[in-house]
């Protein structure tokens, strides 16, 4: 009241009811500035980050989150720039926590919260991929949740996702285990969209899911080495003498033309034990000119080349790319520490050594990785999946999956000898594959 007496002192001829009314307007406005601030912050939060029921409801594929708190200590102008490059990039309505490495954490085991799908409920995956449908005794390889050290994902929101993919297109690139991821992520999408505005065709190397009422496609294209080779056929692929044509990518290239979101993966075919052959002339010559390359070498020639095309043909505006990093295989028990002389088969937990690295997957080709698309002049995601896969030597498919030749009576007594160390299950690790890939491209 002192306050109020001194400035109606100050002000004569001024009514004490005006000035008790200004200063209540101005009291309001300030509070409705402060109030404002905070709701149009909230507005920008993605939903997605709002801590969920550790339930599936609607379109929502969600579990509880606990977001790591930052304080004043960071960088604040590496902060600014993080976030005006997260404006930048299309599709993106949020940022990851600053210091968060996604690919570094270790497997929780979540009943509640996995898997997100039922198999039987996902017609789209591949008889090679269904483990159950095959007779597989246990399901706990389906229960896993990856925990970042120090930071969570963003729950998949699968209504966000259609929506940011309404008139889209887009794209997976590469091997049958980019496929399965490919596939994955129909399963967590496909639920949302009636039967009837629903479609998957394939035409020769080119498989497309269609969501009619968004006008989207999800898309798979069959190029094991990116780069024309003798193994494009999407059904008949099986050649022990690869060749690799160079840096030749108009043949699939020509494909992917159009693409808003490019999905790259290339590992599996480049791990031979040899040399890899080289052509540097064309398939329908008589007279073939082939040349021996170490693989690294050849490995990065090719991934030059994928990054020249998608500097000429993609726009960083408008569209995002990713690479998917290689898919190790689980192949001998004694990798891991077991004395038996096993493999994947009847594994039904992950290893608990964090510092695993299986020796069947290639440091030298992750470095060229990380060296061709270091020198990108867009951005270009790397989805690193490597560390989490290598200890899930559980979720392979085992013996638990259609086989393309009849067994022989001596592979039937001894059924780790054509277990598929290789691929995974459905459901199952490729759906948190899934997890990252969103995690990068609406949260980069």
């Amino acid at each position: 009241m002192r306050t109020m007496k001194a400035q109606h002192s100050n002000g004569r001829g001024r009514s004490p009811f005006l000035t008790s009314y200004a200063l209540t307007l101005a009291f309001i406005t300030f509070v409705s500035v402060l109030y404002f601030k905070d709701f149009s912050s909230t507005l920008h939060q993605p939903f997605l980050n709002r801590p969920p029921p550790h339930h599936r409801r609607g379109g929502q594929i969600s579990r509880p989150l606990r977001h790591a708190h930052h304080g004043g200590n960071g960088n604040a102008a590496e902060q600014h720039r993080a976030a005006a490059a997260t404006q930048q990039l299309p599709f993106a309505v949020g940022a990851a926590p600053a210091g968060c490495d996604v690919g570094q954490g270790e497997w929780v085991y979540d009943e509640a919260a996995r898997p997100w799908y039922q198999e039987e409920e996902c017609p789209y995956i591949q008889p090679q991929l269904t483990c159950q449908a095959h007779g597989r005794p246990d399901k706990g390889y389906q229960h896993w949740r990856w925990q970042p050290r120090g930071c969570s994902l963003p729950s998949f929101n699968a209504t966000l996702m259609l929506e940011m993919l309404r008139g889209k297109r887009m794209l997976f690139v590469g091997d049958s285990l980019n496929r399965g991821q490919y596939v994955s992520l129909v399963c967590l999408l496909h639920r949302l969209i009636p039967e009837s505005s629903k479609s998957m065709e394939t035409f020769d190397s080119l498989t497309v899911f269609r969501a009619k009422d968004y006008n989207a496609t999800i898309e798979f294209y069959w190029a094991p080495f990116l780069a024309e080779s003798n193994s494009d056929d999407a059904v008949v692929h099986r050649i022990a003498d690869r060749i690799v044509r160079g840096t030749s990518i108009e043949k699939h290239a020509k494909f992917w033309k159009g693409a808003d979101i490019l999905v790259f993966n290339t590992y599996l075919w480049w791990m031979t034990g040899q040399k890899m052959k080289i052509l540097q002339n064309s398939f329908e010559d008589k007279n073939k000119d082939i040349i021996e390359m170490e693989t690294e070498d050849a490995y990065g020639m090719v991934l030059k080349a994928v990054l020249k095309w998608v500097e000429s043909n993609m726009d960083p505006k408008t569209s995002r790319v990713f690479f998917v990093t290689m898919s190790p295989t689980h192949t001998r028990s004694k990798d891991w520490g077991e004395d038996t002389d096993g493999n994947c088969y009847n594994q039904t937990t992950p290893i608990k050594d964090l510092s695993y690295w299986g020796p069947g997957t290639s440091k030298g080709l992750m470095s060229v990785i990380g060296e061709v698309f270091g020198t990108s002049k867009i951005p270009v995601g790397v989805v690193n999946i490597t560390q989490l896969s290598e200890y899930r030597k559980d979720a392979h498919t085992q013996i638990y999956k259609k086989q393309w030749n009849p067994l022989t009576p001596e592979q039937i007594a001894n059924p780790k000898s054509y277990a598929d160390c290789t691929h995974w299950c459905l459901p199952g690790l490729q759906d948190t594959w899934n997890e990252l890939l969103y995690s990068k491209l609406f949260f980069p």
